[in-house]
């Protein structure tokens, strides 16, 4: 089942793909696709709804974060070690973890805006993780059925910012528009292996990304049952899992980086694709 969010910025009603490919209003039914509607019993519900007669929306409206309110994005650095090599980054022994503020979260296909001086905007397609049930002190073993299903985020970062202006990551991480996430939360029981899933992303018709979850260096079971023991995973909760190769940071032999009138396109086989073009913020 593909839910998602339709509707303008702040006023998305909840939705599901419908085999047909229409987008079907869930708004009699549930209030939205958010924390409190994403545990087992309302899934089960959902999927045993006669989606065909469901009011039908306007193929042309717009689509949101396909998860509400979301509590925590929490984002994973370095997970491929075909990506950590073109860094020139060693693996690393744990999961590096940073957060991204709520606030870059954005609908899949709406504007990515370039901030006021920003000279090294860049690219990263990743496997969404979207927890269903709480989760704390899990085992790799359980991990999975803590999960309500998976999306297409683009984590956008500023690398300058990012690494070349003191402090943490957060900063070149988390501006206005920098975390699309959608088009839709595919449940887990449609994704049969999280980590054999083809991704891609192309600037301006250009493949850059063509990657594989195969090359996590950890998986989701494992980043599930990590993040767990270091603070609760609440319904709602994003975990966007690391890229692939394939950054602007990584062109040689000069890096490439989004300026005004760039547009992308992510896919993640299985999970549906974003488009954004870039605008001057």
């Amino acid at each position: 089942m593909k839910l998602l969010r339709h509707g303008p910025a702040g006023e998305e009603k909840p939705g599901l793909l419908d085999g047909d490919g229409v987008i079907r209003d869930l708004s009699g039914v549930i209030d939205d696709i958010a924390p409190q509607t994403l545990g087992p019993a309302t899934i089960d519900m959902l999927r045993a709804l006669d989606a065909g007669a469901l009011p039908a929306v306007p193929g042309s409206t717009r689509l949101g974060p396909c998860v509400g309110n979301i509590g925590k994005l929490v984002c994973i650095g370095l997970n491929y070690s075909d990506h950590a090599a073109e860094t020139g980054s060693k693996p690393p022994p744990e999961p590096i973890i940073f957060m991204k503020a709520n606030s870059a979260i954005s609908g899949p296909n709406d504007d990515v805006r370039i901030p006021r001086g920003s000279v090294k905007t860049d690219w990263e397609v990743e496997l969404g993780v979207i927890i269903g049930t709480e989760a704390k002190y899990v085992s790799e073993a359980d991990a999975l059925d803590h999960v309500a299903g998976y999306c297409i985020c683009n984590d956008v970062s500023e690398r300058e910012f990012q690494a070349e202006r003191a402090g943490q990551w957060t900063k070149g991480k988390s501006c206005d528009t920098f975390g699309p996430t959608g088009p839709w939360l595919v449940t887990a029981d449609e994704v049969a292996d999280p980590q054999d899933l083809k991704m891609t992303l192309d600037v301006n018709g250009t493949r850059f990304q063509d990657g594989n979850t195969s090359t996590m260096i950890f998986g989701v079971r494992h980043l599930v049952h990590y993040l767990s023991h270091f603070f609760t995973l609440h319904p709602g909760d994003v975990i966007s899992t690391g890229t692939p190769p394939g950054v602007g940071l990584g062109v040689k032999p000069e890096p490439v980086f989004l300026k005004p009138g760039d547009e992308m396109r992510l896919a993640i086989e299985g999970l549906g694709e974003q488009r954004q073009k870039c605008v001057a913020d």
